[in-house]
């Protein structure tokens, strides 16, 4: 079993993310400061989804408890295939991980589309934010005490989609203001 601290599993990512961004200025030739700024955001909403993904909310001994890694023995335990399971099986804080689940990846729908070009329709940008959210849910696997939980990512994917939603309105908005200035109305 290894075990981690966030604070190492956040230097870590702060390292992967700081020589990714560095590959990719050498690859292209170009440095922008304002798209570096952008991809910040992109950064920020990675490390939070970590902080509270993988080691909880829940303090212990005043600290951010730490990540294990390894194998549970019996996975049917870490794994809920049954959509919606928590509206008949209600545990304490349900309504709380709805809300957090939606909540925490609507960033990520208004984040991702501004920053990368190629997730030009609402399509595109809804299906990365639930590709992320499946990404964030297939890791739990090798996580000791953490679920995949189907209803996790409908709930991350409904986030996202809000947040692709609110940036594509305000985009169409823009347009038509642009509109109504070139006719002159």
């Amino acid at each position: 079993m290894i075990e981690i601290t966030y604070l190492q599993l956040f230097l870590f990512i702060t390292f992967l993310w700081i020589a990714a961004r560095f590959a990719v200025a050498v690859k292209t030739k170009t440095f922008s400061a304002k798209q570096e700024l952008k991809m910040l955001l992109v950064y920020i909403c990675i490390v939070v989804i970590c902080r509270f993904v993988y080691f909880g909310f829940h303090l212990e001994d005043g600290k951010i408890p730490t990540l294990k890694f390894g194998l549970e023995e019996d996975l049917h335990d870490m794994i809920s295939l049954i959509p919606f399971y928590f509206l008949t099986d209600r545990y304490d804080g349900w309504q709380m991980n709805i809300i957090g689940n939606i909540a925490m990846f609507i960033p990520v729908g208004i984040v991702w589309p501004v920053c990368f070009g190629k997730l030009d329709t609402i399509l595109k940008a809804i299906i990365a934010g639930a590709g992320f959210s499946l990404f964030i849910e297939v890791s739990q696997l090798v996580c000791i005490g953490r679920h995949t939980d189907i209803d996790d990512l409908i709930l991350n994917s409904t986030g996202a989609a809000i947040g692709v939603c609110i940036v594509f309105l305000i985009r169409r908005i823009k347009k038509g203001f642009g509109q109504k200035k070139e006719t002159g109305e």
